[in-house]
This record gives C-alpha cells, structure tokens and sequence, in this order.
C-alpha cells in the first residue's frame, strides 16, 4: 500500500472534496488516524461528503473551529501516483480539482456497507396481472441477462417510480436482496494458448512484450490494415502484463464493440474481465471500483472514464481505435482518453499501445518524430485480402428524384444477393430528412431551444434535435404560414435510405444501426451479434458500423454520400473523411471472400478521395502535415477554444469582445486569439454561444498563459466561460 504519510488522531490533515470549492479544506484526523489518500466522510455545513485526504493541513485559521472528518471509507486509499495524475490533467485541461475527483469516484455507495444495499435481480414467480409499467420493468431485467440493479436505476430504467419495482417484489416477480460484499474477479490464465500469429503479428507481439519487460513507460503506435489481427496482437501484451503481475486496461471507442471483444478476451483468458461503461449496472460499477483498487481485478475493459479508475498497479493501457473522436470528452471535464493515457503511464511506469488501422495525424506525428515506436501489420490475417476500392462518379449517373442509390450501387446489391452475401450501405446522418421544409412558406422547422434543424426521424413519428435532444412530433401544418399537407423532408438520413433500400430490395432483410434506435446498449450488441451471424441481407449504417464490427458474410460497401465530410472549415475536416471511408471499406471481405467498396461521389478528382481509392495513406499524411505544418496548427502548433455562453446574446458578445482587446498574456507567448464569432450553432439550450480560438506556437506554455488571462474575469449573471484544450469538435 502507498502510504505516503500517515496522520495521528487529531492531526489537521488537508481534504479535497467533491463539492465546487476552489480549495482544499482543513479537518482533524479522526480516531484512530488516517493515511494521506485516504477516503473519508467529512462534514461541510450540514450535509456529509466525499473527499480524499490530500496531505497536512494548512492551519491558517482558528483550530477550534475545525472539524473532525467522520470516519474513513472502507476502499483502498488513492495512490500518490493517481493524486499526481488528477492535478496534472487539471492543469493540463484548466479543470478544477473537485470536479476531477468526481470523475475519479464515479462509483455509487462507495461509503456504505453492504448491510445498507439492497440490489434487485428477476424472480421466478409472475405479477397477478401485467401492466405496461410491470412490463418494463421485467423487460429491463432480462435484457441485462440477470444482473442486479439498485432500486433508483431499475426504476430510471424502466421508466417508472419505485412502487412500481416494490409492487414487483411483492408479487415474486422481482426478487429483492441484501448486496453481497463486492468479490473479486475470476482469474484470468495468461497462460492459456492464444490464437496462432503469422511472422507479421509475432513480430509486433514480441517487441511489446520486450517494452513491457524493461518496465520503463514507453508508447507504441499499432498500426495495421483493418482486419490484420491487432487485436491478438495487443493481447498478448496483455499476457505478459498479467504474467508480471501487473493489471491492464483496454480502452474502447464504443460500447456496442465490447461484446464481440469480450468473448475473445474469455477464450483467450478463460474468464471475463472487469467491464467499466454506461451499459453497466451501478452495482457492478461500484465492485469494478473497488476491486481494481485492491489489485482483485486484472483487466478492465472499458470506455474513456475507465482512465480514472484507482488501478493498484496499472501496467498497461491500450486505446483500440486511437484516432476516434470519441475519445474526447465534450461536456464536464473537457480531456481526451488518449492523451491522458500517455500522461497516466508516465506517472506510473506503464506501456500505451496505441492500436489503429488509421491513426491520429497526432500519433502519426509523434511516431515520425521518434516519439513513440511504430509497429506495422501490413497484411490481412489468414486468407482475408483488402477490398478493392472504386468511386461512383454520380456526375455520370441517371439518378431518379429522391433516389440516392445509384444504378451502379444497385446492381452491385442485386449481384451480392444472388450470392447470398452481405452489403452495407453507409450514410453518416441518423434520423429520416435532416431537414424539413415548408413548401408553400420556405421554411424550415428549427428547435425552439438552439439556432439547429429539427430532424425528422420517421421510425419514432417525431422531430428531433441532435444538439440538445429536444423533441415533439411531426407536425400536420407548417408552424410558420399554418399550410396544410406542405411539410416535405430534404435530403437523405439512414431511415429514408432504409426505405428506399426496401423498395429497391423487396426481398431482401434490412437491417438499421444507428445510436438512437436501440433504447439499450445491450439491445444494439444484440442486433450486432445477429447481423454477424447472417441474419440480414442488407445493413444500412452510420459511423457506429466503422468502428471495429467484424461481419464475415460481408463483401460490399457503398458509401452513400463520400462527399459529406469534406464540407466546412474544419481543420480535421480531410483527416476524418479519409479514416472514416478507410474504416468503413475495411468492414468488407474480412473472412475469405474478397470484398469491394465503392464510393459514391460528385467530386471523384478530389485529393482525399483520390487519397482513399489509392490506399498510399503515408503519402495522405505527409501530404496533411504539411499543410498543417505551414499553417501553424495542431500537431505543429496548438490551440484552444473558449467557449462563452449566456441566456442573452448581447451580454455573451460584449465578454467576448472585452476578452479579445485585453489578450496581454497570451500575446506574451506569442499566441494569437481570433474572435470573438457566434459559434456554428449559435443557440443549444435557450443559451447563446460565442467561441474565440487561441492559437500558439508548439512549445508555447498555453495553460499558464490562458490562466492568467481568465483569473481577472468576474463572470455576471448567467454567463458561463468553458475552456477547451485541444478542441476536436468546433461546433
């Protein structure tokens, strides 16, 4: 245990609480004493929270008037290591430290012994009469195959109040139970014989193994053709983080891939690992929190938060898609999971693998600078070959109005299906239309609440907004000129292509992934599973089937619309659209079928499409770094956002333009800030929002400076400031 400094009973010792406070708090050691990070229970007026016992107390005022913390948490105290990793993030992201301790202590009833916990699993008997509300309820519990939940979650959950579950209990269809002492996870055997590499994947394999054994944090980049076998290469290394001793985290972009991942884990293993995402229930958060933290679990697999979980010895971190997006945090604490992962493992001594078939320019670069060692798969595994790839030039295509299937992609469908294999047809827009247009008036239905379009989602018989999730149903008159039976969608979404796709294939099985039409992660891993087994003909997808998905049936993609993602001013703009159709043909022809991608587009002369059809991605990136070289911006310069927002524009604007004029510091280091301008959607939430953008030279101190250039404000009202280091997202 890492002690780091132990307190007799009265001591004054430091406390950081999870309440916004901007300091420490000073409190006596209880009875009995306590360590230095230790977690304890402590007083702040009249209400009891959590905190962790920084270091000694400050004592600059009245000791009699300090109180005593309550009593120590039973869990492992927080290392030194993790202590020194929260405040570096902090720094690092401008956070304040309360609100990093909360990401670090997501864990419900962590103070509570079990004998307060009451969990909830199904029962055998069957309620005297069923109720939509009953039915939920029993719905939630065996989608989650027998897990327990606490009373608050089965009843959010299911979308009904506790009586409801209590009703439940009474009747014997739910079964209610003291919460068991959290238990250790089942051993995981490194031993056990892994899956045969070829020369290529022992290669990568043994030179991690040599990194991890050295015991010096380093950082690799995986780089390999999708479907090359990363995966078993990675774990390897995982076997050897276990065979020393050490526990490992596997980082994913999303939770419907842990499912496929998780039974490979199990075969390789002979047990499941720790699983740390939102599908998980808060009962099995809180035994995940702690076992890690006494070293009882050797593996989690997780999403970005896992990074702040209090790993006992964490050995290894491996983040699988490293180039995605959603690795970055957008909202809370504003940090990306793979930058973070590198500065974790220099603080504790571990290895990062960073695993991607088409990496960050970031890691790309810090690979070309020497940075991080560079590992290569160059070849499918087994018999699998890349698909081969072609652009649809729609300038030469005879396309019928509302159709967006070209008569190429079409025939292409009919061919697969005469075989009796798989096609996807890719679209990167969820919903019907993204926009709905009033053809009497011209207009279009907006959101009440943000400067967005409403976008029709047919499937739901509703209009929704994808910036703050507002929603209400489609209407039968124009709210704007009251026009009768004049409301038309404009443009496709994944459901009208889905439409279009069942005229076109009337005999095929569709199938439609897409985020929000499963209400549980569980549900969408489900329908995952089926479509890899062979259960539909045809998939229409958005980017959530690029990630990872492993369809052994599947031969051919079509990409509806290549062109979507080379619109607008962002500066990832070609980076993106070149991983994303990368990503997208490599789900084709993974097993020994070949498989063909073609790509649907008005612009097939365009460099990134050309890029993409040529499969030359290290002439792409020389060609991308060097035009983000001469312009000064990430990976060879740096930037931040300040995001400003406020129930009135006119307030927001004049922060903005005050902000701008008195830049003093940052001009210090020779940053530049442009703005301030109405962000692209100006309005989210009823709240205005005007962004500047600071840019500064690669070795500028950029934190420092934008600290000392905020600490002067005194925000007013309702205005709010967010800082946002390394934005990936401009909107």
């Amino acid at each position: 245990m890492d002690s780091g400094g132990f307190f007799e009973e009265g001591a004054l010792v430091s406390v950081l609480t999870t309440q916004p406070l901007d300091r420490t708090l000073d409190y006596k050691a209880p009875e009995g004493g306590c360590f230095s990070g230790a977690f304890v229970e402590v007083p702040l007026g009249p209400r009891k929270v959590l905190g962790v016992v920084w270091g000694p107390g400050r004592g600059d005022f009245d000791r009699s008037k300090v109180r005593s913390v309550l009593r120590v948490l039973d869990v492992a105290p927080m290392r030194a290591e993790m202590r020194a990793f929260l405040g570096r993030t902090a720094d690092y992201t401008l956070t304040p430290m309360p609100a990093m301790l909360r990401l670090a202590t997501r864990a419900p009833g962590l103070g509570d012994p079990p004998s307060m916990r009451k969990i909830y699993r199904l029962g055998a008997g069957d309620p005297d009469r069923m109720t939509d509300a009953r039915a939920r309820v029993l719905e939630v519990l065996r989608d989650y195959g027998g897990l327990a939940f606490t009373l608050k979650e089965l009843a959010e959950m299911a979308g009904v109040t506790a009586s409801v579950v209590k009703g439940l209990v009474k009747q014997g269809a739910v079964r209610e139970e003291d919460s068991p002492r959290d238990l250790p996870y089942p051993h995981l055997d490194p031993d056990l014989p892994g899956k045969a590499l070829t020369e290529d994947q022992s290669r990568a394999a043994d030179s991690l193994r040599a990194g991890l054994r050295s015991g010096r944090y380093g950082t690799t980049l995986l780089k390999g053709v999708t479907g090359a076998g990363k995966t078993e290469v990675y774990l390897e290394a995982v076997a050897e983080a276990l065979r020393m001793g050490r526990q490992a985290l596997v980082l994913l972009p999303e939770i419907a891939l842990t499912a496929e991942f998780l039974t490979r884990v199990e075969a390789r293993f002979g047990a499941r690992p720790a699983e740390w995402h939102s599908g998980a229930t808060m009962t099995e958060r809180r035994r995940v929190w702690r076992m890690v933290g006494q070293g009882e679990a050797q593996l989690v697999v997780g999403a970005r938060s896992a990074l702040f979980l209090p790993f006992r010895d964490l050995g290894l971190i491996i983040v699988d898609e490293e180039h995605d997006t959603s690795y970055k945090q957008e909202d809370g604490v504003l940090y990306n999971a793979r930058d973070m992962a590198v500065l974790r493992a220099a603080i504790c001594g571990a290895r990062v693998v960073l695993a991607s078939a088409t990496p960050s320019l970031e890691s790309w670069a810090n690979a070309d600078a020497g940075k991080y060692e560079r590992l290569e798969l160059t070849s499918r595994f087994g018999a699998a070959v890349l698909p081969q790839m072609q652009a649809i030039d729609m300038r030469a295509e005879t396309m019928q109005p509302s159709s967006w299937i070209s008569p190429s992609l079409r025939r292409a469908v009919i061919d697969r299906l005469g075989k009796g294999e798989q096609s996807l047809l890719f679209l990167n827009r969820r919903g019907y239309a993204p926009v709905t247009l009033c053809r009497a008036c011209g207009q279009q239905i907006g959101c009440d609440h943000c400067d967005a379009r409403m976008v029709e989602h047919r499937f739901l018989k509703r209009l929704m907004c994808h910036q703050c999730g507002e929603t209400k149903p489609i209407p039968d008159t124009c709210p704007h000129c009251g026009a009768e039976g004049r409301l038309a969608p404009v443009g496709p979404g994944i459901e009208r292509l889905a439409e279009e796709a069942a005229a076109s294939f009337p005999e095929a099985r569709i199938a439609v992934l897409s985020s929000d039409m499963f209400g549980t992660a569980r549900a969408l891993k489900q329908r995952i599973e089926a479509i890899a087994a062979g259960e539909a003909d045809i998939v229409i997808g958005t980017q959530l089937v690029a990630k990872g998905h492993n369809f052994p049936l599947l031969t051919l993609v079509g990409v509806i619309d290549a062109d979507l993602g080379l619109q607008g001013s962002d500066l990832r703009a070609a980076e993106r659209t070149f991983q994303l159709m990368r990503q997208v043909a490599g789900r084709a022809g993974r097993a020994e079928k070949p498989g063909q991608a073609l790509l649907q587009t008005y612009q097939p002369e365009h460099p990134v499409i050309r890029a993409i059809l040529a499969g030359d991605e290290e002439r792409f990136w020389r060609a991308e770094a060097a035009e983000r070289q001469a312009a000064g911006v990430p990976p060879y310069g740096r930037m931040a956002g300040i995001i400003l927002s406020g129930p009135e524009a006119g307030p927001v604007f004049d922060l903005g333009t005050a902000m701008a004029r008195n830049d003093a510091p940052l001009r210090q280091i020779g940053a530049q800030v442009f703005g301030p301008a109405p962000a692209p959607i100006a309005r989210i939430r009823g709240r205005h929002r005007v962004r500047l953008l600071v840019k500064a030279p690669k070795g500028a101190p950029l934190q420092e400076a934008i600290a000392r250039w905020i600490a002067p404000l005194r925000l007013k009202g309702d205005l709010r400031l967010t800082v946002d280091i390394d934005p990936q997202s401009f909107l």
